[in-house]
């Protein structure tokens, strides 16, 4: 192996002779093998490899950590506690380091009340803006800035307490089939199982009637046993018919037990408060009916609050507006040209209308102009103070100087009441670059992961503008990045490999860019410097069309489109376009609905079920082709378990497979252990201290959390009873420890393992353990293994799979492994829909639709839809140059 480090100019081994590098010895962070290294500070350097190859164990499992250590080390002990910290890298040493910044893909813990406004803290700023400068109703006295806040109890509406909308449980939504008994089950909002027989048991001693239709019961009866608040305590005959417990109660006989009754709605209200479980909050939340707050219209903020204006809007009107379109109504307010919009034809005072406000707004940003002179009906308002007027200019000149970075990093489509769970985490990502822009810090190190993902190349020379605008300020950009171009623009490459995992690990080329052209062992170097390879093939035709008509759903209104059928479709159009709202949300919805299923999206278990409740339903529907389609399959990048007892071998199904082979070798028919005995998960076979964990946690107090090796099965998981049976001279944990590549070798025989070993190692996932935990897996291998999942089933030649960027996260020689899988799938007579930002796999595709033009409000429509040749002639994309460029090399 062919394995290069190119050590800089005047280099040395210590940063104190060299300043102008961070030195690494020895790192050994998961698959990094005992590296050295030296990287330029005050400079764009880009970590790059294939997926899995140790780049990300450099830059934050080694050089972020070990910032943050050395940050926490001034930190108060009991303030420590409160910072969520990384643990202390595997390195030997790090000089020159100095304090960092990850900017990372990480959403956190999704929450109704984070919003665009709050994660960038431009909210605070129009909260200051409306508290001081806007405009009052007579007599009402000034607000601080907490009372435009709906997270504070000063600004909550105190209906909604600041979420805006408003939870009912009614007796409808309780009882969906009012045709069922109670002992039927008609009551759906009870718990199921034991829980909810004990209150059918309990009402029966009550004297209520069980067996007759709900709706035949007299109204009294049914809203008591909804709607009560009372708690009775009564004997319980379990097993006893009506007539028996009648009997019972009156002989006075020793009931089974004493069971205290609760009314439906007491029971949905009171678990979904207190519940720990979030698959039983989301359970009863089924049953609770939101709608907008009737005091505060959705607006989540108190009468007094929402009666203040500034140019016309409320706060909560302001908020709603896109970023663009503030950015235009501010400009003339921060230069000094403050002027309050008042309807001419009403009387003095008044302000335009939300509508109305809008469409001036809109109509003066179309025609690329500010917003505040699009309407005619506009004059001064005389009795403005010059204070105020000086307070508005300065406060709307930081916000439009704020505004215009977000809007130069492409998210001018999004508004500051938007929610952060529905924010893809590249959006998140490229807010919070944005907010560093503005901190104006000075000296720092910025990692970033992947900064490029979710953006359409269209957008590449903003996000390089802002890397360039940091650096420029006297700080360093570490960034983890698959984009060749930005791979051209870095100062410095750190490539990382050969290959991924166990093969990895290595620095195979350590310079500027140039110099990796002469890197023979660097898979990087193909794609970098060498003309991309032409794909020969004939075009597919469609066999059919899924026609989609009228679909309405965010910035979707009345949308046409048709996808081939027995195609492989990619979606494309700028960040914000709709792409995901059409692929992602519209189309599963509607083709889940025609085949009589129900479709979760993609953050179900992770959102919060309050904000779940408030979301928008895909409204249009199927015109055609459906007859060709029988199964749907969304691949998307979601964890596949949030735990470390879920893995690559239990997602799979292959350790089904190898559990069979070690119970049926003598020594465990023997002992008579079933498949079960070998699961980490099942008390008889794991290892009793750490409970198949494999480690142990220690609380040090003041300082973050140590996970040792469990001192009983050494991280086995395994008693030694269950190790002492192996197959093949390897236990159950011996196996689990192999690579998938591995264990191709080693089960090559074995039809049924090889199924999903064949499948993974396929896919480019050959450098895992078959035991890798799910919480060691980024979003990209997630969804490449349940792609893989998919792959070893029998293709029946009827599936619809959806992707929404399944390049996300993948090398491009990854990205080439991808292309020939799901190529195969539409070989095998299937449909294949991916939204893609890389122009190669759009290239590569047999249709391609552009939504667009543009993002948000100014996207929505199909831009053009057919053959990429076709697509890349269109001059009103802005994908089409892109396109071409793939085609022309």
């Amino acid at each position: 192996m062919d394995v290069t480090s190119r050590k800089p100019r005047s280099s040395s081994t210590s940063s104190r002779t060299d300043t102008g590098f961070v030195s690494v010895r020895g790192a050994r962070e998961h698959n990094l093998k005992n590296v050295d290294v030296q990287i330029p500070r005050d400079a764009l350097v880009v970590f790059t490899g294939v997926s899995g190859s140790g780049k990300s164990s450099l830059a934050f499992g080694t050089l972020y950590a070990e910032a943050q250590r050395r940050y926490f080390e001034s930190v108060a002990p009991y303030a420590r506690r409160l910072i969520e910290q990384v643990g202390v890298p595997e390195v030997d040493a790090i000089e020159g380091l100095p304090p960092a910044v990850a900017l990372q893909q990480q959403r956190g813990t999704p929450s109704a009340r984070s919003s665009v406004g709050s994660v960038t803290t431009l909210s605070t700023l129009v909260r200051m803006l409306y508290s001081r400068t806007g405009t009052y109703p007579p007599k009402q006295p000034m607000l601080f800035a907490e009372h435009f806040s709906p997270n504070t109890v000063q600004g909550a509406c105190p209906t909604c307490h600041g979420l805006g909308r408003v939870y009912e449980v009614t007796e409808h939504s309780m009882v969906p089939d009012d045709s069922l008994s109670i002992r039927e089950r008609a009551i759906a909002a009870w718990p199921p199982a034991w829980h909810g027989q004990n209150l059918r048991d309990i009402l029966v001693t009550l004297g209520y009637d069980v067996d007759t239709p709900w709706r035949d019961l007299p109204k009294k009866d049914r809203d008591w046993i909804l709607f009560t608040d009372e708690q009775p305590t009564v004997p319980v005959y379990a097993g006893l018919t009506p007539k028996e417990t009648r009997a019972a109660l009156k002989r006075k006989d020793e009931p089974s037990y004493q069971g205290t009754f609760t009314g439906a709605r007491r029971y949905v209200l009171h678990t979904f408060a207190n519940t720990q479980s979030a698959l039983m909050k989301k359970r009863v939340s089924q049953y609770m009916v939101s709608r907008d707050c009737p005091e505060c219209g959705g607006k989540r903020l108190t009468k007094e609050a929402l009666s203040v204006k500034f140019a016309g809007l409320d706060i909560a009107e302001f908020s709603q507006l896109p970023l663009a379109g503030l950015a235009a109504l501010l400009e003339p307010i921060a230069r000094g040209e403050w002027q309050e919009p008042v309807a001419a034809t009403q009387g003095k005072g008044d302000v335009l209308s939300r509508s109305a406000m809008r469409d001036a707004v809109e109509r003066r940003v179309a025609a690329g102009g500010s917003a505040h002179k699009a309407s005619p009906d506009v004059r001064r308002t005389p009795n403005l103070s010059g204070e105020k007027r000086l307070a508005a200019q300065r406060i709307a000149a930081e916000l439009q100087e704020r505004l215009t970075t977000l809007i130069d990093l492409g998210l001018g489509y999004l508004a500051l009441d938007r929610s952060t769970p529905t924010l893809s985490s590249g959006e998140l990502q490229r807010l919070r670059l944005a907010t560093q822009l503005s901190s104006q810090l000075f000296g720092v190190v910025y990692v970033l992961d992947e900064p490029s993902a979710g953006l359409h190349p269209a957008d590449g020379e903003a996000l390089f503008s802002a890397l360039q605008a940091l650096k420029a300020a006297g700080n360093s950009l570490f960034v983890v990045e698959h984009d060749l171009q930005m791979m051209r623009r870095a100062d410095w490459l750190v490539d990382v490999g050969p290959a991924a995992g166990e093969e990895g690990g290595h620095i195979v080329y350590s310079g500027p860019p140039d110099g990796l052209a002469a890197v023979e062992a660097s898979q990087t170097r193909r794609h970098l410097f060498a003309p991309p390879a032409s794909v020969e093939r004939t075009l597919r035709e469609a066999r059919g069309w899924l026609r989609l008509a009228n679909i309405t759903r965010n910035n979707l209104h009345g949308l046409n489109v048709a996808f081939a059928l027995g195609c492989l479709t990619t979606v494309t159009g700028i960040s914000g376009s709709g792409k995901s709202s059409l692929v992602s949300q519209a189309l599963p919805e509607l083709v889940a609905s025609r085949l009589g299923k129900t479709i979760e999206s993609p953050d179900d278990d992770e959102q919060d079920p309050l904000l779940a409740n408030g979301s928008m339903p895909t409204s249009g529907h199927i015109v055609d082709g459906m007859e060709s389609i029988r199964r749907l399959v969304r691949v998307d990048q979601k964890p596949i378990g949030r735990t470390p007892r879920s893995n690559l071998a239990t997602y799979t199904g292959l350790f089904d497979q190898v559990r069979k082979l070690f119970a049926d070798t003598p020594a465990a028919r023997k002992r008579r252990y079933s498949a079960g005995r070998f699961s980490f998960n099942v008390a008889q076979g794991r290892c009793p201290t750490c409970e198949g964990e494999g480690f142990v946690s220690v609380e040090l107090l003041f300082l973050p959390s140590v996970y040792a090796p469990c001192t009983t099965c050494h991280g086995t998981r395994y008693n030694e009873s269950t190790l002492e049976i192996t197959w093949r001279d390897k236990n159950i944990a011996e196996v689990l420890g192999l690579t998938v590549d591995a264990a191709c070798s080693f089960f090559a025989d074995q039809a049924g393992v090889m199924r999903s070993l064949t499948a993974l190692r396929d896919i480019g996932l050959g450098y895992l353990r078959l035991g890798q935990p799910a919480t060691e897996l980024s979003g990209g291998e997630a969804q490449r293994i349940k792609l893989a999942t998919e792959l070893q089933r029998a293709q029946r030649g009827d599936t619809l799979y959806i992707l929404d960027e399944p390049t996300t996260g993948l090398h491009p020689a990854d990205v080439d492994r991808l292309m020939v899988q799901l190529q195969g799938l539409v070989d095998a007579g299937n449909t294949v829909v991916t939204v893609e930002h890389d122009m190669r796999v759009a290239a590569q595709s047999d249709w391609v639709i552009d939504v667009g033009p543009g993002a948000g409000d100014a996207g929505g429509t199909i831009v053009v839809s057919g053959r990429p040749a076709e697509v890349a002639l269109e001059e009103g994309s802005r994908t089409a140059a892109y396109i071409r460029e793939q085609l022309a090399a």
